[in-house]
């Protein structure tokens, strides 16, 4: 990351559910199943910056350094009280010129079935996008009628979710569900990723879009600290 540049390159979406006699620990486990215990979680409101690759998890998570400060749009829903509904939603919507922003929401809820809350995170998400392009539309038609509408505008390209749901344990272990759109700052992977990449070219196999372009920056910066120390 150079400078004070926070406008993130990427984000992507993840999910988990923790249980434990604690709080606390129940919340950390559902990190730990979401894959992203290791970083600094600092959460932030919703938009989605323009030009963001909205990338898959398993990408994403090789570019989270452990110890680093990671920002998170996020979802968080926990609850002791046995056999109880709970949920947590993170709704994305992207718009068609990727020069302007997107939205992303947060929903929690009990009693809600996980796709009833994650309907209601996308269409949070996308009704606060289509306001702002200036669509018109009736805020209390249904989900479905509002997608088709949305998209037949050509102004809205994708609407998504990521919802984890759960029943809270029947001895009332605390149950901690949390869902999270982590962005990106830093789009270099590490040196580790980047060996990898290496070794997928030399054996013929096709790396990761996205991470050839990394693994450049990679060499570039190599080539400076052998240039600095002559």
């Amino acid at each position: 990351m150079n400078g004070l540049d926070l406008v993130p390159k990427k984000i992507f979406l993840t999910k988990g559910v923790g249980r434990h006699r604690h709080q606390l620990g129940s919340f950390e486990i559902a990190l730990r199943d979401a894959g992203i215990e290791k970083a600094n979680l600092v959460t932030v409101s919703s938009i989605l910056p323009p030009y963001a690759e909205v990338i898959p998890k398993d990408r994403g998570l090789k570019y989270m350094k452990p110890g680093e400060i990671g920002f998170v749009v996020m979802s968080r829903n926990s609850s002791n009280e046995p056999n109880r509904l709970l949920a947590s939603s993170v709704g994305v919507a992207v718009p068609a010129d990727r020069s302007s922003h997107g939205y992303l929401s947060e929903h929690h809820s009990f009693g809600e079935t996980e796709e009833k809350a994650g309907d209601y995170a996308e269409d949070l998400a996308a009704t606060f996008l289509a306001s702002t392009l200036g669509l018109e539309f009736d805020a209390d038609q249904s989900w479905d009628d509002k997608e088709k509408q949305f998209k037949m505008s050509g102004k809205i390209v994708r609407t998504s979710n990521c919802t984890q749901s759960a029943i809270v344990d029947k001895n009332g272990l605390w149950t901690t569900v949390v869902a999270a759109a982590v962005l990106i700052l830093d789009d270099t992977l590490p040196i580790e990723a980047s060996a990898t990449v290496t070794q997928m070219t030399q054996t013929g196999m096709q790396p990761v879009p996205g991470t050839q372009s990394a693994l450049h920056l990679h060499a570039q910066d190599a080539a400076r600290q052998v240039d600095a120390q002559k």
